[in-house]
């Protein structure tokens, strides 16, 4: 059974309301850090990161995986848990996951 998992993240704003775009530039680089990572694992297929048109401090990333499985291992790895809380650390609040399937 093929699974879809949608990620949300939400960036900080400093106290203007502005984004900081040094956070913006090292949370890119980890997102692709983990995409390159998640590419490697068996049963990944694709993923996509987009930002919210409306409030551009969310971002989005959904990955397809070839089962729950497969997720569910590379969601156990070490080492993406290590990756993700750099993200977390670096967001200020976790990730928000949510794993859906086709039935």
């Amino acid at each position: 059974m093929t699974v879809r998992v949608l990620m949300t993240r939400k960036m900080p704003s400093m106290s203007s309301g502005l984004l900081d775009a040094a956070l913006m530039a090292k949370l890119n680089e980890l997102l692709l850090e983990l995409r390159d990572m998640a590419n490697r694992q068996y049963g990944y297929i694709s993923g996509e990161t987009m930002r919210n048109v409306e409030d551009r401090s969310e971002y989005l990333v959904i990955s397809t995986w070839k089962s729950l499985d497969a997720w569910e291992r590379w969601f156990a790895s070490k080492k993406r848990e290590q990756k993700e809380g750099t993200v977390d650390a670096l967001l200020g609040s976790s990730t928000i996951y949510k794993v859906y399937s086709y039935d």
